[in-house]
C-alpha cells in the first residue's frame, strides 16, 4: 500500500493551481514562485502518490483521470483549510481579507465599481478583486469566490440565489436620430442600423439580448465590449440595446420605443457550497444582496415588460 504520510499540503496547493490554470506558468504566477519550483512540487506529489496526474502537452498541462480524482479531494482539503483559517482569524473581531468577485464587463464597470465604496465603509480591512469575464466563471474551480451572472449556472457543489432582474431597451444618439429619424413603431426599425456583439466571439448566450427583439438586424458596428458598443452608438453609428444601469445619467443616448420593445435579464449570485459561510465572502454577498434588492432599477417585474420581436432585415 502506498504511504501517504509524506503528503504535503504545499504540493497539493501547487497541484490545484496547475490544474486550474493548465500550465506551470499560470501556477507560478498565481503563487509568485518560479516554474522550476512548480515542476518540482508536482513531481514530488506524483512520486508520493505513485502515479502521474497530468498529461504533458505542447500547450501545457491537462489533468488525467487520476488527477481528476485527486482534484476532488484536494478541493475539499482546500475548503477545509480556508474554513479553518477563517474560523481562527474571525476571533479577532475585524473582517479582513480578499474576495474575488467575477461578473460581466458592463455591470462591473458601469454599476458595481462606483458602488463598492459602501462595502469599504462597512469593512475597511476587506478588499474586493473585481474580475470581468465574457464567459462563465467557475466558483467550483476557485476562479472566483463569487460569480454575479445574468443566468443561473449549472454545476454541482454550487449555491445560487436570484437577486433581481434588470431591463434592456434600445437607445440612439441625437445625431443618429436626427439623421435617420426617430422610429415611431417597431416596423420602422427595418431601415435602421444596429450596434451589437461580435457573434462568433459570444460565449454567453445571455448577452444575445438584441435577438430577443430584433431578428436579422442590419449591423453597422460589432464589438465584444458593451462599453465600446455604447460609445459607438453615442457617436452616431446606430441603435444599441443596453441595460438600464448602463445609461443611467447619460444625456447623449435617447430611449427608442421603450413603451413597445424591451427585454430583461436576471441577476444571480453564485458561490461554492463549501465557502458560502466563510465570513468575508458572506460579507460581500450580503452587501450585494442588500444593494441590488434596494435598487428599483434591478428589481424589474418581468411580466410587466413590453415585448414584440420584429425582423429588421431579410
Amino acid at each position: 500500500m502506498q504511504d501517504f504520510n509524506p503528503l504535503d499540503w504545499d504540493d497539493l496547493k501547487v497541484f490545484l493551481h496547475a490544474a486550474r490554470g493548465g500550465s506551470l506558468g499560470s501556477a507560478a504566477k498565481r503563487l509568485r514562485v518560479d516554474q522550476s519550483t512548480i515542476s518540482r512540487r508536482i513531481a514530488h506529489l506524483e512520486g508520493t502518490i505513485g502515479m502521474a496526474l497530468f498529461e504533458r502537452l505542447p500547450s501545457g498541462l491537462r489533468v488525467n483521470e487520476a488527477g481528476e480524482r485527486l482534484l476532488c479531494h484536494a478541493e475539499r482539503i482546500e475548503s477545509a483549510v480556508i474554513a479553518m483559517r477563517e474560523d481562527v482569524q474571525g476571533g479577532g473581531g475585524r473582517m479582513a481579507g480578499r474576495v474575488r468577485l467575477a461578473t460581466m464587463e458592463g455591470i462591473a464597470s458601469l454599476y458595481l465599481a462606483s458602488r463598492l465604496s459602501g462595502l469599504r465603509q462597512q469593512y475597511p480591512d476587506l478588499t474586493v478583486e473585481l474580475l470581468t469575464s465574457s464567459q462563465t466563471v467557475s466558483v467550483n474551480r476557485r476562479e472566483a469566490d463569487l460569480f454575479l451572472s445574468f443566468f443561473m449556472p449549472t454545476g454541482l457543489g454550487m449555491v445560487s440565489e436570484k437577486l433581481g432582474c434588470f431591463q434592456l431597451g434600445l437607445y440612439g444618439s441625437r445625431r443618429y436620430l436626427d439623421r435617420e429619424g426617430m422610429p415611431n413603431s417597431p416596423a420602422d426599425l427595418m431601415r435602421h442600423s444596429f450596434v451589437t456583439y461580435i457573434d462568433d466571439l459570444i460565449q454567453l448566450n445571455s448577452v444575445r439580448w438584441l435577438d430577443d427583439i430584433v431578428t436579422n438586424p442590419k449591423v453597422s458596428f460589432h464589438s465584444n465590449s458593451m462599453i465600446a458598443q455604447m460609445n459607438a452608438a453615442a457617436g452616431g453609428l446606430g441603435l444599441v440595446l443596453l441595460p438600464s444601469f448602463a445609461v443611467e445619467g447619460r444625456a447623449d443616448l435617447v430611449p427608442v420605443l421603450h413603451d413597445r420593445l424591451s427585454t430583461t435579464r436576471e441577476l444571480w449570485i453564485n458561490v461554492h457550497n463549501d465557502l458560502q459561510f466563510v465570513s468575508r465572502i458572506r460579507a460581500v454577498s450580503g452587501f450585494l444582496k442588500a444593494m441590488l434588492k434596494a435598487d428599483p432599477m434591478m428589481q424589474v417585474d418581468e411580466s410587466d415588460r413590453p415585448f414584440l420581436q420584429i425582423s429588421a432585415a431579410s
